[in-house]
């Protein structure tokens, strides 16, 4: 049997221009497409040749305090990205304005994690 590969995950995110801009800026990807999704959403898919993140939001998930409401994801841990500079990725994460944490270095690589705005746990790992 041929294979498989992983081809996207979708995530909810409250600004997916931001978080299209960190991905590009993270990994070196660019916007695939972007268009209307579904509940009257937007999604922008933003990766490589092959793969790539679904950067999807709606209205639904504002709620009328502000605070925003993701039906689904709840069981999600992480999303692990790989990264040729994982000391220039954490810079770049800092500038973003985000706290990286969890610094490990067990074979076969280097890692560290980060919460990006919306609460969604990333892991940038380095097998240089």
């Amino acid at each position: 049997m041929a294979q498989g590969r992983l081809e996207h995950a979708n995530i909810t995110v409250s600004d997916i221009d931001r978080s299209s801009a960190l991905l590009q800026d993270l990994l070196g990807w660019h916007e695939r497409w972007r268009g209307p999704a579904i509940n009257g959403g937007e999604t922008i898919h933003v990766g490589g040749d092959f793969s790539y993140i679904a950067v999807y939001t709606d209205r639904k998930t504002q709620a009328k305090d502000g605070t925003r409401r993701f039906g689904k994801g709840a069981p999600l841990n992480h999303v692990g990205l790989v990264v040729d500079d994982l000391d220039e990725a954490e810079r770049r994460v800092i500038a973003a304005g985000l706290v990286p944490f969890n610094h490990a270095y067990y074979e076969p690589g280097r890692r560290f994690y980060f919460f990006d705005w919306d609460g969604i746990e990333f892991e940038l790992v380095s097998y240089a």
